[in-house]
């Protein structure tokens, strides 16, 4: 009966006005940044971070996590109507749900995907209430070498699956942990990789990194991609589904819904991975596998339903574990540590009206998005032809207004122009950012536990392989990296991104 109680809290704290106030502005803020492209909910996010100073932990939480899988919806809706997809996981759902929309069906492509998100993420946050208490138990018996190990295996899962080259993956994870170990030794105090710099000696500014590399770097590789910036408006019918429509959608929308579920939980981009994963299972368990690809609308219902799962199951390592599972939890970890709360798996015992609050509030921003969503999408389609150069100028300056506000300090704005510039750089490298912003995260918390572990064993290395848990996931850690620097994985990863 702990659940029920636990659930009543948290519904009671996510459904205060303010709370539900806060939730329906993440949710709406997030289709817009899913509908326009360019936008995703990582630079949105990271641009918002300044504004969570004023607000309390739990309005701040509810209303980051809503941009999140409000994105995960917004991008669909360009994807069916234009082939346009708003949001990197909805680039699967464009191939059926484009040519559902040539075909006079939009309204149907655009309904599966609604109905189909809906219910994977409530089943989703379902799994979250259900398994994140136990999890974060187990891991408040974790020591200082079992946390060390896990952030290793965190770090290599998130390489293993990030797109392009393993060897880009991994520099960008070591780039990230020396510039996460910038400012003062956390023991002894003396500054390190400041190079003279004062404005650092405390590291680097966080927010400045995240809108540097996620936001302006996004805006100026945008300013040089003219495709897409203006199109036209599509009249859309039809939104209720037949019982055909029904019947040939409900398997592949549990199918994603578990598929995504799991992956989710995973370092590196499960939304994105379980889509793509769901889309290729649904058409080699087809009986008419030709279909996919000219308005097949199992090849909505499974991606669509994949990809919101998983952005709700990715809340499960961060809330418990203090490990981000993508770089949307990484700048969820920071708006923690800007609220002073330390992120592990004390907040489930220590701040349960936060955790069920969060839990409780996805339930409720999942119903907005339904009702939300299919009303709007006239509206939504419209903001398309809002021209490039006006939304360029204004995403700036609100870049730069909300980085001086964290510090007031003038050398954060140089900074994040110096990453956004280095974040288009890495773009044109085909380098991913997303190992790097993880890496700034976890790099000062590895550290610290590496360190801690050494204390402990007064500087016997072995303290990591004697312990069984420690041993078990640095064994995994190995075995991964391994696994996919063998010639004929890394062969088939590379087909299977590039298609």
């Amino acid at each position: 009966m702990d659940i029920l109680s636990n659930l009543e809290l948290g519904f009671s704290v996510a459904l205060t006005l303010q709370n539900i106030l806060y939730c329906f502005i993440g949710v709406l803020l997030g289709t817009l940044i899913g509908v326009l492209p360019g936008l995703g909910p990582v630079a949105t996010i990271a641009m918002l971070l300044p504004i969570t100073f004023g607000l309390p932990p739990v309005s701040a939480l509810i209303m980051l996590a809503g941009i999140y899988y409000g994105a995960q919806y917004g991008g669909s809706t360009t994807a069916i109507l234009i082939n346009l997809p708003g949001e990197s996981s909805s680039v699967v759902t464009a191939l059926d749900g484009y040519q559902m929309a040539r075909q006079g069906r939009a309204g149907a492509a655009l309904a599966t995907a609604a109905l189909g998100s809906f219910f994977a993420g409530t089943v989703a946050t379902l799994l979250l209430a259900l398994f994140a208490p136990p999890l974060a138990d187990l891991a408040l018996k974790f020591g200082p070498p079992e946390y060390f190990a896990l952030m290793v295996l965190g770090l290599v899962a998130s390489v293993a699956l990030a797109s392009g080259s393993v060897m880009k993956a991994l520099a960008m994870v070591v780039l990230g942990i020396l510039l996460g170990l910038a400012g003062q030794d956390v023991y002894t105090g003396i500054p390190r990789f400041t190079f003279d710099i004062t404005d650092i000696a405390d590291g680097i500014e966080f927010v400045a990194l995240a809108m540097g590399v996620f936001g302006l770097g996004e805006l100026i590789r945008n300013l040089e991609d003219e495709h897409g910036r203006t199109v036209g408006v599509q009249k859309v019918t039809g939104l209720m589904l037949t019982k055909a429509d029904f019947k040939a959608i409900v398997k592949p929308v549990l199918r994603g819904t578990v598929l995504g579920s799991l992956l989710g939980i995973l370092p590196g981009g499960g939304a994105i991975l379980s889509s793509f994963a769901a889309y290729s299972i649904e058409k080699k368990l087809s009986k008419t596998p030709q279909r996919f690809g000219r308005g097949a609308i199992e090849g909505v219902a499974a991606p669509e339903s994949a990809n919101n799962a998983g952005a709700q199951t990715s809340f499960i390592p961060m809330l418990t574990l203090g490990i981000p599972s993508n770089p949307v939890m990484a700048l969820m970890i920071g708006a923690l540590i800007i609220q002073g709360i330390v992120p592990g798996p004390n907040v489930v015992n220590e701040k349960p009206d936060l955790f069920w609050g969060i839990i409780a509030s996805m339930w409720i921003g999942n119903l907005m998005l339904v009702l939300l969503n299919l009303p709007l999408i006239g509206i939504w389609v419209r903001l398309l032809t809002v021209p490039y150069h006006v939304l360029f100028p204004l995403i700036v300056g609100f870049c730069c207004i909300g980085v001086y506000s964290v510090n007031n300090n003038a050398f954060d704005v140089y900074a994040m122009a110096l990453f956004g510039v280095f974040g288009y750089v890495l773009a044109k490298l085909e380098c991913e950012p997303a190992p790097l912003l993880l890496g700034f995260i976890i790099g000062p918390m590895l550290e610290e536990y590496l360190r801690r572990a050494m204390l402990i064993s007064r500087g016997d290395p072995m303290v990591f392989v004697t312990r069984p848990l420690s041993a078990t996931l640095l064994a995994l850690a190995v075995l991964a990296l391994v696994v996919v620097l063998l010639p004929s994985v890394r062969k088939t990863r590379d087909e299977a991104f590039r298609e």
